[in-house]
């Protein structure tokens, strides 16, 4: 953190902008998940590179950033900071203290979009655990079942649907919307005491490359003024995905949550 914060001073500095000293309480945890079937990406801040050879299908860990202003900008691998924009926000706010996911994804038409959604890291309830399902796929509304029944239904793209279970472990799949057609799985998805499991449906329906990727965030029972902790994991047709870990993966489109501000929001979607 101390190396991330020693980058992100001198692109600060040498943009002539100011970034008040951050405390725990002012950071923002983000993490970011790459939807977007094909696309490898380069990342700058004031022309500084600060990710390169981005991958589809990484969801990279949280990583605490100092609430201030930044400027980004997403390039195709290789093509350098002069390279055409594929998405750019300059002078962008990254709040303080929320946990934030950002999914670069595709949107039901199949055009490369941001979405910014909020954790939910409120309390769970003892001996029971979170279960969001996220739709971030180019494809049309889908049915979740968890052991073999219905348990989120008629949820698009880029909306989301959660509830908290109890512990245990459940198999899930993904269907067409009032059909018994199954787009993804079935897989076994642990739903552990006081811990969020988000799970992202991504990809394009019609190119026949749906996954799955999955986030967990833990510490929702633990004592009152600890920072929820969180994984990330390559996406996978199933939801077993091990955990990879990018220190400063969580910089990547974290601008991107400003710049979609002025969006019509769902639940618990970044306002």
């Amino acid at each position: 953190m101390r190396k991330l914060l020693m980058v992100f001073g001198g692109v600060v500095a040498a943009a002539g902008l100011s970034v008040s000293p951050a405390t725990a309480a002012d950071d923002a945890h983000v993490s970011v998940l790459h939807g977007v079937p094909g696309a490898v990406v380069d990342v700058y801040a004031n022309g500084d590179a600060l990710l390169t050879d981005f991958k589809p299908g990484t969801l990279t860990d949280p990583v605490a950033l100092p609430a201030g202003d930044y400027d980004l900008k997403v390039v195709a691998a290789g093509d350098g900071a002069d390279g055409d924009a594929i998405m750019e926000a300059n002078g962008v706010a990254v709040p303080g203290g929320a946990n934030i996911t950002v999914a670069a994804h595709l949107d039901a038409e199949g055009t490369p979009t941001l979405t910014p959604f909020v954790n939910d890291t409120s309390k769970i309830t003892a001996g029971e655990g979170r279960l969001t399902v996220r739709h971030v796929a180019a494809a049309p509304a889908v049915d979740v079942r968890a052991n073999g029944e219905p348990a989120f239904t008629d949820l698009t793209n880029p909306n989301e649907d959660s509830a908290d279970l109890p512990a245990g472990t459940v198999s899930a799949d993904v269907v067409l919307a009032g059909t018994d057609d199954v787009a993804i799985g079935p897989a076994d998805v642990d739903v552990a005491e006081g811990t969020s499991t988000i799970v992202y449906a991504w990809g394009s329906a019609q190119d026949g490359n749906l996954k799955l990727a999955v986030q967990t965030i833990d510490g929702m029972h633990s004592s009152p003024g600890s920072v929820p902790g969180g994984s990330g994991g390559q996406a996978s047709n199933g939801l077993g995905a091990g955990n990879v870990t990018w220190i400063i993966g969580g910089v990547v489109l974290a601008g991107a949550v400003a710049l979609l501000l002025t969006r019509p929001s769902t639940s618990r979607r970044v306002q």
